[in-house]
């Protein structure tokens, strides 16, 4: 399958206070990994699609 977008999680760790970003190429996990991250009214998360730039491809 061929894409021309990836997905950021940018999502606020409990742990440690942190601001943390992760990356997926399916717009499903990103969805339950950022479900995962809100557990209480102070958690968030915001996923974005991404257009992959010629560079990053994989040959």
């Amino acid at each position: 399958m061929d894409t021309n977008q990836y997905f950021e999680v940018t999502y606020l760790d409990p742990d440690c206070g942190r601001i943390c970003t992760e990356t997926f190429d399916d717009v499903s996990a990103a969805e339950r990994f950022a479900s995962r991250k809100v557990l209480d009214e102070h958690g968030w998360a915001v996923i974005d699609a991404v257009p992959v730039q010629a560079g990053r491809k994989a040959a």
